[in-house]
């Protein structure tokens, strides 16, 4: 081998090396910076710790729901890729403020009070009909003065919120959903789409999404569609009714 073939031959190598280092760098600093936008939009800084709070099972003697399960599973998935450490607490018995940790709370306000409490204080503008008895607005959500009601296995829906309160401004993650199944898919659509949430509303954004669950009875939570943004109204608090005198 001549020394110009020599020269090539070592100038191939020396490119390729090069070219696999700073192909390993890109690679490194472009997996480093989804880390950190994912660990910054869930509030979820590196060994950082969030609470999962969950319904009670009415039917199952407190126990958690099945589908609520699976939506821990969801995003027990999200909160080991920030790095973060999750405790699971009963949303019936846990007394804790808010914004100074992470929160996930899964549920509706019956089988979860504080589900009820954040309703009332972070989402004013949002009602749930809690009604015992049947009925065709047994479970509807009235929000502003729109309605959606449940239909059984059909149409279901549920509320998907990123909320920041309190003085370290931690966000709180919402699902209340119609049905357990619900609060399934809204998890499963956080999840999913956490990158497009991110990208529209930023990293300490709030919003509130209100979700369409579609035919669970044949389809279980995977067929979900976004019905509206319901930020303004769901946050909004509802005008009081003027009580003239006569």
């Amino acid at each position: 081998m001549d020394d110009d073939a020599r020269t090539l031959l070592i100038a191939v190598a020396v490119t390729a090396v090069i070219a696999l280092v700073l192909g390993w760098l890109l690679r490194s600093y472009l997996t480093t910076r989804s880390v950190h936008r994912l660990q910054n939009f869930f509030g979820l800084p590196e060994n950082s710790e969030c609470v999962l709070v969950v319904s009670r099972d009415t039917g199952s003697d407190g126990a958690v729901a099945r589908n609520d399960v699976f939506a821990l599973l969801e995003l027990s998935a999200v909160i080991k890729n920030c790095g973060a450490k999750a405790h699971l607490i009963s949303g019936e018995t846990t007394q804790l403020g808010f914004g100074e940790r992470t929160e996930f709370c899964l549920g509706g306000p019956v089988s979860n009070r504080r589900l009820a409490a954040h309703l009332a204080s972070l989402l004013p503008g949002v009602a749930v009909n809690t009604d015992a008895e049947p009925g065709p607005d047994r479970g509807a959500f009235l929000i502003g003065s729109e309605r959606y009601r449940l239909e059984n296995g059909s149409v279901e829906y549920v509320l998907l919120a990123r909320l920041t309160a309190g003085q370290q401004g931690r966000p709180v993650f919402l699902a209340c959903g119609q049905r357990s199944v619900t609060n399934q898919a809204a998890a499963r659509y956080l999840a999913k789409y956490h990158t497009r949430l991110a990208r529209k509303y930023g990293s300490g954004g709030n919003f509130c999404l209100l979700l369409k669950v579609v035919n669970s009875q044949a389809y279980g939570p995977d067929v979900v569609e976004l019905v509206k943004d319901v930020t303004r109204a769901a946050t909004s608090p509802k005008p009081k009714v003027a009580t003239g005198k006569s």
